[in-house]
């Protein structure tokens, strides 16, 4: 049964959102309107592709619109539809101020840290860099500076010490899911308790670059180990042997010491470390 009390539009493009937004069609919230990124080229053939977020939303017949820009245009379409908040998930934009004020209610942001630690684009990656213990998600409500609106809920989920990104973000995604239908119910009756955050305790994360994977077989072991696990999903980690890349498919930390298992070397095929240095 679709909830038609309050009226929202979803933000959101990568596949973090689209299974959010199945979540959230599966306990009867659906949008008035589903705003997502442009399609962009993909594959070997740089084929237009529409976003996971676009597919969803075509295959259950939502409104969808795909602006290049939050201009003035795109933000009087999407007031037009009258909604009374809006839920973002991984959009990819920064809102204008203009956009965020046409919500009587305000914007929900689904953010995969517990804010205000690991702020910014990847949360995830830098919670693994930092070798932390514990991490998890929050549902805050979004402002003009990135990710420091008011805490609305958050829920802790423990990192296993061999974890990589792979392993935690999907456990990530469906936590954020869950805790973003918990919250709903509250957050618009009024009743949900909304927390300032603390500034000073705020870190900041970046978005990655492919140099941002290359280990240095001298530094720390535990370095180079949450360097891997972090990179896991993404970018992943590289080591150069006479200026040709070496990527890193295995690794483990074993008796305090980083450990590259399989690899593969620039231009051949995967194979064992050990192999490729024994032949230098």
């Amino acid at each position: 049964m679709t909830k038609t009390v309050n009226k929202f539009v979803f933000f959101g493009t990568p596949q973090v959102a689209s299974d959010t937004l199945s979540t959230l069609l599966e306990h009867g919230y659906t949008p008035s309107l589903v705003v997502t990124a442009p399609d962009a080229p993909r594959g070997r053939g740089l084929v237009l592709t529409p976003s996971p977020v676009k597919e969803l939303a075509i295959a259950h017949d939502l409104p969808c619109v795909t602006p290049e820009r939050l201009d003035d245009c795109a933000i009087a379409a999407i007031a037009a539809t009258q909604c009374t908040y809006g839920i973002c998930v991984a959009y990819g934009k920064i809102f204008p101020e203009a956009l965020i004020d046409t919500f009587t209610l305000g914007v929900l942001n689904v953010h995969y840290s517990l804010l205000p630690r690991h702020r910014g684009a990847t949360p995830l990656e830098a919670a693994l860099l930092a070798g932390d213990a514990v991490t998890g998600v929050t549902v805050q409500k979004m402002v003009k500076a990135l990710d420091a609106g008011d805490v609305i809920a958050q829920r802790e989920i423990s990192i296993g010490e061999e974890e990589t990104a792979r392993d935690l973000r999907p456990r990530l995604i469906a936590l954020g899911a869950s805790l973003l239908v918990d919250t709903l119910p509250n957050y618009l009756d009024g009743t949900a308790n909304a927390v300032a955050q603390d500034a000073t305790r705020a870190t900041h994360s970046g978005k990655l670059k492919k140099e941002d994977g290359l280990l240095d077989l001298d530094a720390p072991a535990c370095e180079n180990w949450n360097k891997y696990r972090a990179y896991a999903d993404t970018i992943g980690t590289y080591v150069l042997q006479d200026g040709k890349r070496i990527k890193i498919v295995t690794a483990s930390l074993t008796n305090g010491k980083f450990v590259i298992g399989r690899v593969v070397p620039e231009g051949k095929r995967e194979m064992d470390y050990h192999d490729v240095v024994s032949r230098r």
